[in-house]
């Protein structure tokens, strides 16, 4: 499909036009809502995934911390699946914005139903050949910043809790290192392996909102592009 340029820089929509782009932004503000309800449902699943292991561990002082370590493979494919529907949320969301901001925007701020910037264009090549507005990292990021940090947060607050207070407290560092055993894997390993598994969360979080502040001013200036 090949789009064509208008021939005039600036031309004003006719009553026909507006009414179909606001039929399709009803639709796309419809579409991103069902998306965004599909990134709720995987977050529950972390939640609740994440509250039965802590049942678990702290049921008795005897009970083993494994769970909270079982419950970050879970989180973590909850978080992957989560990923790729926010890839698709944003495409509708992306849209929807963009249209807010170059069709709805001018005409309330001033009446004017322009072209300018050649906006339409760019929103018809992405109907034309879709495609992702963000990487599929960038989609992870996201998500941590948004929900999983602090669900990475709870779950590794709550493992060290299990190892300094159950069964005893713990009387000192190296007795912690040592109930951090799971069979033949030194404490030493665990403790290191959840290390590097919440720094890198964090990591993500301080790396995606360096994306996102460049993404905001490269849309603030010419030829911005959608997401």
């Amino acid at each position: 499909m090949t789009v064509k340029r208008r021939a005039v820089a600036t031309e004003e929509f006719s009553a026909a036009e507006i009414g179909a782009i606001a039929h399709l932004y009803r639709g796309e503000v419809y579409r991103s809502t069902v998306w965004r309800t599909r990134l709720d449902t995987t977050t529950n699943w972390a939640v609740v995934t994440l509250g039965v292991a802590l049942s678990i561990t702290y049921s008795s002082p005897e009970a083993s911390p494994l769970p909270l370590v079982l419950v970050g493979v879970l989180i973590l494919l909850f978080l992957t699946l989560e990923a790729r529907r926010y890839r698709f949320f944003n495409v509708w969301r992306a849209r929807a914005r963009w249209i807010e901001r170059h069709f709805y925007v001018p005409m309330l701020m001033d009446g004017d139903l322009h072209t300018e910037e050649d906006w339409q264009v760019t929103l018809a090549k992405d109907y034309s050949t879709p495609q992702y507005h963000v990487s599929y990292m960038v989609a992870v990021a996201r998500r941590v910043r948004s929900n999983y940090l602090w669900i990475l947060l709870i779950q590794t607050l709550a493992y060290a809790g299990k190892l300094m207070v159950h069964p005893t407290p713990v009387p000192s560092f190296d007795a912690f290192v040592a109930r951090a055993d799971i069979g033949p894997v030194p404490g030493e390993i665990v403790l290191i392996a959840g290390t590097v598994y919440i720094a890198t969360g964090i990591g993500m979080v301080v790396w995606v909102n360096r994306v996102d502040r460049q993404r905001s001013r490269d849309r603030a200036g010419p030829g911005s592009s959608m997401g």
